[in-house]
């Protein structure tokens, strides 16, 4: 399901919509805690219901989220998936699933707490994304 796991390059990174923001210090140490992985079709990236240790930032390709097996919505480059388990210690709340190849940045849950802890600019886009996030789900 997934293919290789590498450590980040600085310049690689700064290329991502995600990270574009980020001061050379900040890529730096996002480079230093995340690993660029591959996800080939249909690899299931976080499970609803179960606990998770990783999240994602999509670099390439996107997925579809599904609830209760629902399809719910499509995420592609720049987005964060799994992060709500991580943030709030609970199941997760979607099942997200690769639609095509795809090229991921991967963190687990300690280095996802220290890239937060370290990089305003991580710990803003992160809040940002979240209130959008939640804003779109009372609007529904």
């Amino acid at each position: 399901m997934f293919g290789r796991h590498n450590k980040l390059d600085t310049s690689w990174l700064g290329s991502v919509p995600f990270f574009r923001d980020f001061s050379e210090d900040e890529l730096g140490e996002v480079a230093s805690l995340g690993n660029r992985v591959e996800a080939e079709d249909g690899a299931e990236l976080t499970d609803q219901g179960r606990f998770g240790d990783v999240c994602y930032v999509i670099v390439e390709g996107s997925a579809n989220v599904l609830m209760n097996g629902e399809y719910v919505a499509t995420v592609s480059s720049g987005s964060m998936v799994g992060e709500m388990a991580i943030l709030e210690h609970r199941p997760r709340n979607a099942t997200v699933v690769a639609e095509g190849e795809m090229v991921l940045v991967a963190f687990t849950t300690q280095d996802f707490r220290s890239m937060l802890e370290r990089s305003p600019s991580a710990n803003e886009k992160v809040l940002s994304m979240l209130n959008a996030r939640m804003s779109a789900n009372r609007d529904r």
